[in-house]
């Protein structure tokens, strides 16, 4: 399946699971109704940066806009072959994103990213309704980010662990590509109480 239909019945179903109209997900997403209603019906090619606004309206993290939203009922498989990983351009910047994780409902996803050179992607991430971890280990090359007010530069074989919750800039300063595997975990929101 092409991978756009695959964004597009996904976001789709996300948006009609939580109950969502157009107009609401334009609302919690700050993507325009008429930029979402392109997208579901794969008529439009979305960057990461409106991929990553969705996947926060919708309470999900970016790797879950690829799952394949017809996946049987029945039980997954817990094996994900190379040749059924889906994997996306961003039209933007060209980086290359192939979700590694089989179908099997895991609380960890692993995506990896080859990020060409002189590239950047920033989020806006903010507050989810989900707490998402993240982890990014350089397999190759090096990497800027920014994550909030903090900077790191990484390089082969660094890992950076974060919150999903502030706004994050990738940065490949260098003409090489960068490698990197994504470990993203959700866990279900729980506000604090207070006594």
């Amino acid at each position: 399946m092409d991978i756009n239909t695959c964004i597009a019945r996904r976001v789709r179903a996300l948006r009609d699971a939580r109950g969502f109209s157009l107009d609401a997900l334009a609302e919690r997403s700050g993507v325009s109704r008429s930029n979402i209603s392109l997208i579901e019906r794969g008529q439009s090619s979305p960057t990461a940066t409106v991929l990553d606004k969705l996947a926060t309206g919708l309470g999900v993290t970016l790797a879950s806009l690829f799952e394949d939203s017809k996946a049987a009922v029945s039980e997954p498989s817990p094996v994900a072959r190379v040749a059924e990983q889906p994997a996306w351009t961003d039209p933007a910047s060209g980086y290359i994103r192939r979700n590694l994780s089989p179908a099997a409902r895991s609380p960890i996803q692993l995506v990896e990213v080859i990020f060409p050179g002189g590239q950047r992607v920033a989020y806006d991430t903010g507050a989810r309704e989900a707490e998402i971890h993240q982890q990014i280990w350089m397999i190759d090359g090096v990497m800027d980010m920014m994550v909030g007010d903090a900077h790191w530069r990484l390089e082969t074989g660094d890992c950076l662990a974060m919150r999903l919750d502030r706004p994050i800039v990738y940065r490949n300063r260098t003409r090489k590509p960068a490698r990197y595997l994504v470990a993203l975990v959700s866990l279900p929101f729980m506000p604090q109480r207070r006594n």
